[in-house]
């Protein structure tokens, strides 16, 4: 990786392939290893940060933390804390035994009603049944493209629901969830930068279930980086969160990533660039959020491909 670049070579490698190099180098000025003045306030207001970790076997898995707004908290420009007494964890998710073993975290913080979004990658320097520390190795905010728009009117108690399924292929009914799903989540890893989270979102129904264990994902217009592709193509293994913003179910999905170039695209739901990825599952958990969420659906991005 030339030191002078905030990108490695696999990042390198897809920008170079998609003819976007020049876009990307300029739009890589905005990575840092610390957070700007407006970043801290921001993090302090929002209720949910979705998590990246890797677990022993080397799997990758995204998860969901919800809490009282400011249980995040930026103790300087180049840490984040988490105060885990503010917060309602689920400790049948992964995350939880991940990061025993692993300290590399990513973490993306999202502002579905305003389409405002901040990625932090980093590692876990301090640990305690109370509180998580994390120190910033990069973190940067992205564009609001492909956000759909939802308030969450309020965070009230429910019944703690333990772990509910397990398996190695997705059913009926979660096929279905993830073929009406407008948003998910996905993590990736680069070996020697960390753990990446990210965001993608589009119409419902632009996540194809191909079969019980595969979907395909349409790749659109971006900023040019391919931090995710990027790490696929080093690295490929992928973590995905849907969230079931009507019931509050959770299904997490490991497995690894195919990138698919210049395939037919008669219906432009690529948006043109004729890119898409497949995910072949490993291993998915279905949970139930700890507490009941009321989400307020405002409206679809108006960049998301018809």
């Amino acid at each position: 990786m030339n030191p002078e670049s905030p990108f490695h070579e696999g990042e390198l490698h897809v920008q170079q392939r998609a003819r976007e190099t020049q876009s990307a180098q300029k739009n890589g000025r905005i990575i840092t290893n610390s957070m700007a003045q407006n970043v801290i306030q921001f993090i302090k207001q929002q209720p949910m940060v979705i998590l990246g970790s890797i677990d022993d076997q080397q799997n990758l898995w995204a998860s969901v933390l919800l809490g009282d707004p400011g249980f995040a908290e930026v103790v300087n420009s180049q840490t984040v804390k988490l105060d885990l007494t503010r917060t309602f964890p689920n400790f049948d998710d992964p995350f939880w035994t991940n990061i025993q073993h692993h300290y590399q975290v990513g973490l993306l913080f999202i502002e579905l009603e305003n389409r405002r979004r901040m990625r932090i990658n980093g590692r876990i320097i301090d640990r305690g049944n109370e509180h998580l520390q994390i120190a910033v190795e990069e973190s940067y905010p992205n564009c609001s493209k492909y956000i759909q728009r939802r308030h969450l009117v309020e965070i009230k108690p429910s019944k703690y629901s333990p772990l509910k399924r397990q398996g190695n292929q997705l059913e009926p009914d979660q096929q279905i969830l993830i073929s009406s799903a407008d948003t998910f989540f996905v993590v990736s890893a680069y070996p020697s930068r960390g753990v990446d989270t990210s965001h993608r979102g589009g119409n419902p129904g632009f996540v194809r279930v191909l079969n019980e264990k595969t979907l395909r994902i349409p790749d659109y217009l971006g900023n040019s980086m391919f931090n995710t592709f990027g790490n696929f193509a080093v690295n490929p293994r992928a973590g995905l969160i849907f969230l079931d913003f009507q019931s509050n179910r959770v299904l997490q999905l490991t497995g690894e990533p195919e990138i698919l170039w210049e395939l037919d695209d008669p219906t432009q739901e690529t948006g043109g660039t004729k890119r898409y990825w497949n995910f072949t599952l490993k291993y998915c958990l279905e949970t139930q959020l700890t507490q009941s969420l009321n989400w307020e659906f405002i409206d679809y991005s108006p960049h998301n491909p018809s």
